[in-house]
């Protein structure tokens, strides 16, 4: 889950009443919580993360309860199996002013290792594949740019491992990038239709994105293969094909 908003806000400002349902996701996505604050006042992401279930995590209350920002992340984690559970895997993954989630899972975790640039090989920390999903973005998009640098990242990706689910977000104080990219054939055998889609809703104040499989009534569906660019200045929406 991700918002941008004109002034300081929070979670459970942005989302309202179903915001409890959101957190009871954590039953299943156990392995985790991080949350991001991307504020344009400030040069650099501030994080937050533990190794616990959220819905039943003091600390995530009270940083829920203390967050203020005009833009956030918020990821609970179910790790992909084979990976270690443990803060350096937690999302989100952090670099300068940006900050980044991953839903699904891609194997091997390090089969495209080799097209991640060297300064930032030397930042990964443990065995994630999401954490080298983001580097990995980061170095296409310092050669690219941002929309050409996803492109090419999912490129990659997909033709070196095999996904379940490539969904991400990214955020730094220009853009809210959300990208949806997922193989619904491979979702969990319990898991309902719209599982790695991704939705999303307008308020008076700002933008919020989220993944399903809790009440979003009313809200509209970022369509897969495709990614939505939000403009953190003038909150245009632009959609592109990924």
């Amino acid at each position: 889950m991700g918002y941008v908003s004109q002034a300081e806000s929070s979670f459970p400002a942005q989302v309202g009443k179903d915001f409890e349902e959101f957190i009871a996701l954590s039953s299943v996505h156990c392995d985790g919580w991080g949350i991001s604050t991307n504020d344009r006042q400030h040069a650099h992401a501030v994080l937050e993360k533990k190794v616990e279930a959220a819905a039943e995590s003091a600390t995530f209350k009270k940083v829920i309860a203390d967050n203020a920002a005009d833009g956030a992340l918020l990821h609970l984690r179910w790790a992909t199996k084979g990976i270690s559970i443990n803060e350096n895997n937690t999302h989100p993954f952090v670099y300068g002013d940006y900050s980044f989630i991953h839903n699904g899972s891609i194997f091997p975790p390090d089969s495209f290792s080799d097209f991640i640039d060297e300064k930032f090989m030397k930042l990964i920390v443990d065995d994630s594949d999401s954490e080298r999903y983001f580097y990995l973005m980061m170095t296409q998009i310092e050669k690219l740019g941002l929309a050409d640098g996803i492109k090419t990242t999912l490129a990659i990706i997909k033709e070196h491992g095999k996904t379940t689910s490539l969904n991400f977000m990214l955020m730094n104080n220009e853009s809210f990038v959300i990208g949806s990219e997922h193989n619904s054939d491979k979702k969990p055998d319990w898991a309902p239709d719209d599982y790695y889609v991704i939705k999303y809703k307008k308020n008076a104040d700002g933008i919020l994105f989220a993944s399903s499989g809790w009440n979003q009534p009313g809200w509209s569906v970022l369509e897969n293969h495709h990614a939505a660019i939000v403009n953190r200045s003038t909150f245009e929406i632009d959609v592109i094909n990924l």
